[in-house]
């Protein structure tokens, strides 16, 4: 749980970083590849020291292509057509994700799920009580689609350890970072534009996100993922924000529209409390393990 923590504090500035100051300033697609290369090149030594076999690396790259790659070009997306706490908000349904992943898996299937899911919607229209248009709804989906991807690397990277029984997870964790890098890269070659970095501070920003942010922090929130049982797992996904809602709001002085922001955060925070108390059978865990 430690490491969790630990990057749920680190990342708490992420959000806040990335909308104030890269969002609708700097190319979301060189952003992203840049912070993913970056990540890259922290593990690169220990890529060239450790070798491991072709089938574990490309399980790796799998999962960082889904977790790390396509969660940005998602998330980077959405800044754009919300605010910072909108985005942090619309991740509240992760944790639920990552069961249903695991129901998934096991072939189970919960109804307290398709009342959860409404409840998330229920509370993003309260939160933008005027008639919402075409791109905030874009905008809710870009996040539920990045939250998709980021649970469902953490829950396939919690099961291919178990199975290996891996030990120094560094080892061989820039594999995870290749496989994003495939993905984040051509992205850029073909989708990205001439939108660079224009002062210090911006540069300074994108190396801050991906040496440390992107790479120590997906590092020790998958190794502690590793270590933790996946009800744990879950709850400390949304730990993130309110941490992340306390940092642009004090720090930013963000107009969020703070009554808002207070009831539909309830709605999805009850959303969440009904997935975690409503238990199918009396004494069973409410997430799998």
């Amino acid at each position: 749980m430690t490491c969790l923590w630990f990057v749920t504090a680190l990342w708490a500035f992420s959000f806040s970083l990335i909308g104030e100051y890269l969002s609708g300033q700097v190319d979301n697609y060189f952003a992203v590849m840049s912070r993913v290369v970056l990540a890259l090149l922290v593990f690169l030594p220990f890529l060239l020291r450790y070798p491991v076999r072709p089938r574990f690396a490309l399980q790796l790259m799998g999962i960082g292509a889904l977790q790390l790659g396509l969660m940005y070009l998602f998330y980077y997306q959405s800044f754009v057509l919300l605010s910072v706490p909108e985005v942090l908000i619309f991740t509240i349904f992760t944790p639920v994700y990552v069961t249903l992943i695991y129901d998934l898996l096991t072939r189970r299937f919960h109804p307290r799920y398709a009342l959860t899911a409404l409840l998330a919607v229920a509370g993003a229209a309260i939160i933008r009580y005027t008639r919402p248009g075409s791109e905030f709804w874009l905008g809710f989906l870009l996040v539920q689609a990045s939250n998709l991807c980021f649970a469902a690397g953490q829950v396939l990277y919690k099961r291919l350890l178990e199975q290996q029984e891996q030990t120094r997870q560094h080892r061989h964790f820039g594999w995870f970072y290749v496989g994003a890098t495939l993905v984040t890269v051509p992205a850029w070659l073909l989708l990205g534009g001439t939108a660079y970095p224009g002062q210090l501070h911006q540069w300074l920003i994108i190396l801050w996100l991906g040496l440390v942010a992107s790479g120590a922090g997906y590092f020790l929130w998958n190794l502690g993922a590793s270590r933790v049982n996946s009800g744990n797992l879950a709850i400390m996904n949304n730990a993130l924000i309110p941490a992340g809602l306390v940092v642009n709001l004090l720090l930013w002085n963000q107009d969020a529209g703070l009554l808002r922001l207070i009831l539909g955060s309830s709605a999805l925070m009850l959303a969440l409390w009904i997935n975690h108390r409503w238990r199918p059978f009396p004494g069973k865990a409410t997430v799998p393990e």
